[in-house]
Parts: structure tokens; sequence; C-alpha cells
């Protein structure tokens, strides 16, 4: 009966909108094994799976290739849809493609390509150090973030929600003192390889599953000179074609919010750097009428079938 109401409200939404076709993207970053208190906001293996069962019966998946290429051709199909993740995480490979594969659902990875094979990103030392200190506290104060509880599981996971925000906007070299930082404290790390190899990339290439750029390092650009802003946007570029054999026409920038995390100076480097379009994490779906450089694309936070389902109908009616 859901499945029925979303494919019914979804050709309404496409009959009322005729000539401007449009596609809803969601976004992940990782897909989880099992529940983390941590890592609330990402799905654990059950929950994608039936989030993309959902997608298989009731949406048309497509590429973001094709997507983009139906919205210029004014061919969109009702309920369009199109599957992303950020990052680069290897459980896209070890955890996502099996269930993407089995239903043949296209996606694509946007890749921070300073971190394949083997190296970690910052938010992942801050959760480690988060999850794993056996302090009551962790003080940050001199990085100018203050002191954060570690005294009870929720205070751990509040914690890690307000040290993750506030240190996505410190300087680079002052992010890569506070990892240090951090490393320090933990000893020895427990949260190598997370990321994406170049030999999963390159499967995930073969099987349908595009991939994109997001940065060498995923800085925040507008906290960068304009010189290592563009070193950061085309060295991605450059880096993920050198491992795959092939043009990596798309991007997603770090963060995605326009004027906070990117500004115009960034959407001039996209296109300089010869990217095709670029993603923001703005709410709503793509249009003909977007900037090819500025789509938006959401994360999908609804916990039943049918609110993810009504989530997805509400951005393309949206627009």
């Amino acid at each position: 009966m859901n499945d029925q109401l979303i494919r019914s409200a979804g050709n309404a939404i496409a009959r009322f909108t005729r000539g401007n076709g449009r596609v809803a993207i969601v976004n992940y970053h990782r897909v989880l094994a099992a529940p983390s208190p941590f890592l609330a906001s990402e799905p654990d293996i059950d929950t994608f799976t039936w989030q993309m069962e959902l997608l298989a019966r009731c949406f048309n998946v497509l590429s973001l290739r094709d997507a983009l290429a139906a919205i210029e051709s004014g061919r969109v199909p009702p309920r369009a849809v199109c599957i992303t993740f950020d990052d680069g995480y290897r459980s896209v490979h070890e955890l996502a493609l099996p269930v993407l594969r089995r239903l043949k659902l296209p996606a694509t990875v946007f890749v921070s390509s300073g971190y394949v094979n083997g190296h970690t990103m910052w938010n992942d030392r801050i959760v480690e150090a988060v999850e794993t200190l056996p302090a009551e506290e962790l003080d940050l104060a001199e990085f100018g973030l203050g002191v954060y509880s570690l005294r009870s599981m929720p205070e751990r996971a509040a914690t890690l929600g307000k040290l993750t925000e506030a240190s996505k906007y410190l300087p680079p070299q002052e992010r890569s003192r506070l990892v240090g930082r951090l490393e320090t404290l933990v000893g020895e790390s427990a949260v190598e390889g997370l990321m994406l190899t170049p030999e999963m990339m390159i499967n995930l290439d073969r099987h349908g599953i595009e991939i994109g750029a997001h940065t060498v390092t995923h800085p925040i650009l507008t906290s960068l000179d304009d010189a290592s802003a563009m070193q950061e946007i085309a060295g991605s570029k450059r880096d993920l074609e050198a491992i795959i054999g092939k043009p990596v026409p798309l991007f997603a920038y770090p963060n995605g919010k326009v004027g906070k995390d990117y500004d115009a100076r960034h959407v001039a480097m996209v296109r300089e750097a010869g990217f095709q379009a670029a993603f923001t994490t703005a709410v709503g779906s793509i249009t003909r009428h977007h900037d090819r450089f500025q789509l938006p694309r959401s994360r999908p936070w609804d916990d039943t079938p049918l609110r993810f389902g009504l989530r997805l109908l509400q951005w393309l009616a949206r627009g």
C-alpha cells in the first residue's frame, strides 16, 4: 500500500511539473556493519538495504551522468533519484556494493584522493578519541575548542557532534595539529584502513559505480587561499584519473554549504579544472534551471520506509 502511495504521488508530481523534470539526489558517507551511537546519522547495513530496496521498487534510479543528460534533453522519468556517497569509505565497496549490484542500482562515490589506500580522515581521529579515551573530559583549549565531557555515552556522542562541527572550520594547519594531538592521546590507532584502496576504486568503476572528486584532503575551501583551493580541486581530479584510467567529470564541494564552505571563486575553479558538474548539500531536487556547478543533494534522515519515500517526494516537489 505504501509503495503504491509513493509511486502515485511521484507520478502526480511529475505531471504537475511537466516540462521541468526533477531529480532528487540522496547522499551518504559510509554504511555501518552495525549501529553506532557515535555515527547515528550513518545507516547500518540493514537500514541501507531497505532504503535501497524502496528506491528500486518505487523510484527510477539513474546514474548522475544519465540524470544530467535526461535533464538536458527534457526526458526525465517520473520519480527520478540518484545515489551518492562522499569521502571514499571502503564500506561503500564492502557493504554497499553488494546491495547495489543485487538491485542493479547505479551510484557515484565522491573521493577525497589524499586519503586513498590506508590514510585516515581527520574526523575519524576525532571519533576514535571520543569513543575510546578513558578520561572524563577532553581538553582542547589550546586549539580554542574548549573542554568536552566524556563522562557518559550520551555526553560522548554530544561531544563528538560539537567537536566535529567546530573542527571543520579550523585553519588547515591548526586542524592538522589537532589530529596530531589526538593521535598522541589515543596512541596506536585502531581506525586505519577505513578508506577505499585504488583496487577497490577500480572495482567500483567496473561495476558501474562512478568515481567523482571531493578535493584532496577535504578542507573547507573558504578556509584556504586561492592557490591552495585550486590545488585541492584540480589535484583530486588528476589523482583519481590516474587511478581509474578515465576522466573524472563530477565534483562535490566538501561540506557543501554555499557562502560558508565554498563561494563563487570555487565554482569558477571547478569549471576551470575541467569538471562538467558539481554538487552541494542544499535541500531539493535538480532541474534544468539550476547552475550546473551548484546542484543540490541531501542526506536521508528518516527511519521508516514511508517517511523515507515521502521525504524524497518532498524534494521532488520542492525543486
